[in-house]
């Protein structure tokens, strides 16, 4: 069983760096000079080096190589404005960050801020070659607001005392001071006296290793350290189920755990287990797998005896993630076994499902009698839901739709108001004239601040709601959503099962569509044109040549980092906007990962230089630069920055104003040109430039080309430089397995 997440994306989708990236890119900046151009001609979306290319440039690779270097320096850089802050000095010349340090603790300084600023992927559970887990999202996500993000900060951060006493036990153990906030505020009140009594808490902060805390537990603990500590042994059972969750996991199978204890050099892995279950910190599961054949049918007639000897997986999780997985696991049983709320008669609804056609017809008609429903689709599939919204509000029921993100939201918003003028059906809906579409994005109507507010027992003021994008939801975000709705609503909760699943640990659609608890509705509408075909293939397995007439797909061989660089920027700034009629700004290129010579720190940095050159005098950002922000990890906001001052950076994201504190920007705003596969989730964009360096063969999948390809709606560009490995990707590298309880969960709950 693989415990890796399903990309190879060198930081948690959503969860920018910020930084003076431009300065690394003056070099490099591909297609400033006089080359000739990328044209972008009629292609075939496969893997062969035959389909047509631009013309060749070969002046491009060096720039990698300086980027490197420029990386590193920016590292630096970004370390010394964290040191300058956390110390409060107002110095104004440059600091060189990390003199004071060497060996381990620079080491370990380095680590922390390569996972901090995205450079590095958070430490992997079970090292297998290539894949590298991301975070995952610790908590509800919430909509960001001006004030709501001065608010989070201000709660989550800790005192300068308290990081004061933190940073003295820092130095004593020989580790770096500058972690001193981070440190206080993973362990919350107290955290100095923690960490001197059990040094390995020091695994709490994202981007520490065993090795690291090892360490640091060494110099304070003297000849009392040793591997065999039973702090060391809970404290790395704990850190492991916490790259379990990143790679998306609830929980992890008992030997799983116990083998990966045993590498981490914990001589008696059983102990350390039973420790931490002892101590509160993970809890133990024994989930009854299921027979084959006859066999239940036999053990419910010979009653307990069968029952014991029934065969069992026990496995072992961190609290928040069980907790949340039995609540959505309750919320769930309850929609499926309680009766709808009766809103408009059966003879309304099976007018409204007569009037519609295909699965439209058949998605009303499991939602008149049905609290839970399933609906499968791409794209094309998505003016079903917009039917059912518009025959609800027909009939007088309080119908919101909830997307992942607000480009999602916009996009859907659309599809309804051409739903609801077209229908020529007279509305009763209730909502005022004026009214916003009733249309939020997920953590806004979780938030508050979007959607219908609460009632006056805390749930959803609602009788029907519409989750898109479905394969998003994590376990606490979908928990969090069925505790919240009112006895006797209905839930639809409709996506693509064939794109990357949620950020966050958990497989909820996934794992609803596997356990067959309630009616699931595919749409026939299939995706249209070459670009739909393409997709569907990629979905089935199949990377099939497409006729594309009107250049809708477009392959641009590459043959190294270098020119992958160049022949992106020259897509998106001359060849697609003259060829295809697609400006720059409504292009999004995609790529795997953040790191490397083509990562999105690379594109953007290339593509700012082109398309908003400045000085990014606010943390490396001007008005104007394309960006998104991450108000948590996992959830990506695409936008533009609009100005900066005291306040901080002033920010538009699809039509809302954000004021991201200046402290707050390198670790949540990122330049947005470039994406990865997971920040672009839930969004669709008129071209899209997806790129496929050399490097990028060991982070394909299946899902990642699905997602990836599926988010271009009139064009896609492949900068193609893989060779066979996307054939073989989309043939042979499904979705990574993930170890959830879900199904094992619901199954005594579901009346019938």
């Amino acid at each position: 069983m693989s415990t890796e997440p399903e990309t190879t994306e060198d930081a948690e989708p959503g969860t920018p760096t910020g930084g003076a990236e431009t300065e690394a890119t003056e070099e490099d900046a591909a297609g400033s000079g006089e080359v000739p151009e990328a044209e972008v001609t009629e292609g075939e979306a496969t893997p062969s080096g035959e389909a047509p290319a631009a013309e060749g440039t070969e002046g491009d690779a060096a720039g990698s190589g300086e980027l490197s270097a420029a990386e590193a320096e920016l590292r630096a850089q970004r370390a010394e404005r964290e040191r300058i802050e956390q110390r409060k000095a107002e110095k104004k010349t440059p600091i060189e960050a990390g003199t004071k340090l060497s060996g381990k603790a620079a080491d370990l300084l380095a680590a922390v801020r390569a996972v901090e600023s995205g450079e590095k992927p958070v430490a992997t559970v079970f090292e297998d070659p290539e894949p590298a887990p991301r975070r995952s999202a610790p908590e509800p996500v919430r909509r960001p607001q001006p004030v709501a993000a001065e608010a989070v900060a201000a709660s989550t951060a800790p005192t300068p005392s308290a990081v004061q006493a933190v940073r003295q036990v820092l130095g004593a153990g020989g580790a770096p001071e500058a972690l001193a906030p981070q440190v206080a505020a993973a362990l919350g009140e107290g955290a100095d006296e923690l960490l001197r009594a059990d040094p390995w808490q020091l695994l709490r902060v994202a981007g520490v290793r065993p090795e690291q805390a090892d360490g640091f537990a060494r110099a304070l603990l003297g000849a009392e350290c040793g591997p065999d500590d039973e702090r060391r042994g809970r404290a790395v059972t704990v850190w492991l189920l916490e790259q379990a969750a990143l790679a998306g996991h609830t929980a992890l199978e008992m030997p799983t755990l116990l083998a990966a204890l045993s590498q981490r050099g914990v001589p008696d892995p059983d102990s350390a287990v039973q420790d931490a279950i002892a101590e509160g910190d993970a809890l133990v599961f024994q989930d009854a797998l299921e027979d084959t054949g006859a066999a239940p049918a036999r053990a419910e007639e010979e009653g307990t005896e069968d029952d014991e000897a029934r065969p069992v997986r026990v496995l072992a999780g961190l609290e928040r993630y069980a907790l949340a997985e039995e609540s959505l696991a309750d919320g769930l049983a309850r929609l499926v076994n309680s009766v709808p709320k009766q809103d408009g008669s059966a003879e309304d609804w099976e007018r409204a499902a007569a009037a519609a056609q295909g699965s439209t017809g058949e998605l009303l008609r499991a939602v008149t009698a049905h609290g839970l429903v399933l609906h499968t689709g791409g794209e094309a599939s998505l003016t079903e839901p917009a039917a059912l919204l518009t025959a609800a509000h027909t009939l007088g029921l309080r119908a919101w739709a909830a997307t992942h993100g607000p480009i999602g939201r916009t996009r859907f918003a659309a599809l309804l108001h051409r739903s609801e003028t077209g229908s020529g059906t007279p509305s009763t809906d209730t909502r005022p004239p004026g009214a916003h579409s009733p249309v939020a994005t997920v953590a806004g109507l979780l938030s508050g601040a979007e959607g219908p507010g609460r009632d006056a027992d805390g749930a959803l003021d609602l009788d029907l709601l519409v989750v898109l994008d479905a394969p998003q939801l994590d376990v606490e975000t979908a928990a969090l959503l069925t505790e919240s709705l009112p006895d006797g609503a209905r839930l639809v909760l409709a996506g693509d099962p064939g794109v990357l699943w949620s950020v966050g640990p958990g497989r909820v659609f996934a794992d609803l569509l596997a356990a067959r608890i309630c009616p699931q509705v595919a749409s026939r509408q299939p995706d249209p044109g070459p670009l739909g075909e393409l997709v569907s293939g990629i979905g089935i397995g199949e990377l099939n040549q497409v006729e594309a007439p009107g250049k809708e797909v477009v392959i641009v061989p590459v043959r190294d980092a270098g020119e992958a660089v160049h022949r992106t920027v020259q897509l998106v700034v001359d060849s697609v906007p003259r060829a295809i009629g697609v400006p720059a700004e409504a292009t999004q290129v995609i790529t795997p990962g953040h790191g490397g010579a083509v990562g999105t720190r690379a594109l953007n940095a290339a593509l700012k230089e082109r398309l908003n050159p400045g000085p990014g005098r606010f943390g490396g950002f001007d008005p104007g630069d394309r960006i998104v922000y991450s108000p948590v990890p996992g959830r990506a906001l695409p936008g533009r920055v609009v100005k900066a001052d005291a306040e901080g950076l002033h920010l538009s994201c699809e039509g809302e104003d954000v004021v991201v504190p200046k402290e707050r920007v390198e670790q949540s705003v990122r330049h947005g040109w470039a994406l990865t596969a997971h920040q672009a989730v839930g969004s669709r964009w008129p071209a899209v430039v997806v790129v496929l360096p050399g490097d990028a063969a060991q982070a394909l999948s299946r899902p990642w080309v699905y997602t990836a390809f599926g988010r271009a709606d009139r064009h896609l560009s492949v900068v193609h430089g893989v060779e066979q490995a996307l054939a073989r990707a989309v043939a042979e590298v499904p979705a990574k397995p993930r170890t959830t309880r879900l199904p094992v969960l619901l199954a005594p709950q579901i009346s019938g």
